[in-house]
């Protein structure tokens, strides 16, 4: 009797992470990838996670949209550490399945979620939180999609800039750099260096 309730728990959170706006093909999970993964999975250093979560000031009211989330390391730290909610997605099952897993042994799933998917795809509307550790020409590809967000909404990545997007912090960690932006209001261009 225990699992339709807790079936009924993570369904009820689903809703508030944004799931319901998540359309068919990125809901559905495979055994394969939808197409070929734009990167390799590299996991990103938990002193470089912790450095993306405190630079970005994530709390328990943000939604945390974590791009190429692999084994969910961010999403599941920012839940554990702040209460933040968030949803990671990534075009690899077995990423996903990992994340999953790792969501379960943390204790978060009430939090977090993870769903196959392509990035490039998913509404990221509900986020006021945007992390992200993906090439310097998926970053220039997001940039349109990333400036249409809700002004305010934070942007973290790991290693890659925007191209000529300036950078409002910019944190070393070690040999690892993490760019920090916000959107700005509607119509008005980002700031380049």
């Amino acid at each position: 009797m225990a699992v339709p309730t807790r079936r009924r728990c993570l369904s009820a959170v689903a809703i508030p992470l944004g799931a319901a706006l998540l359309p068919a093909r990125v809901r559905a999970q495979t055994d394969a990838p939808a197409r070929v993964p734009d990167v390799v999975f590299v996991p990103t250093p938990d002193e470089v996670v912790n450095a993306m979560l405190e630079v970005a000031r994530v709390g328990p009211t943000d939604v945390l949209y974590d791009l190429g989330s692999g084994d969910g390391r961010i999403p599941i730290a920012a839940a554990k550490r702040f209460g933040t909610r968030g949803l990671g997605i990534d075009i690899d099952p077995q990423r996903i399945r990992d994340a999953n897993a790792n969501a379960v042994t943390a204790g978060v799933t009430d939090r977090v979620r993870f769903v196959q998917g392509d990035l490039f795809e998913l509404d990221l509307a509900p986020a006021t939180v945007i992390t992200l550790y993906l090439l310097p020409e998926l970053n220039l590809k997001l940039r349109p999609t990333l400036l249409k967000l809700k002004p305010g909404t934070r942007i973290v990545s790991h290693d890659f800039s925007m191209g000529d997007w300036k950078p409002e912090r910019t944190v070393r960690v070690g040999n690892r750099t993490v760019y920090f932006w916000t959107v700005p209001p509607k119509g008005r261009p980002y700031p380049r260096q």
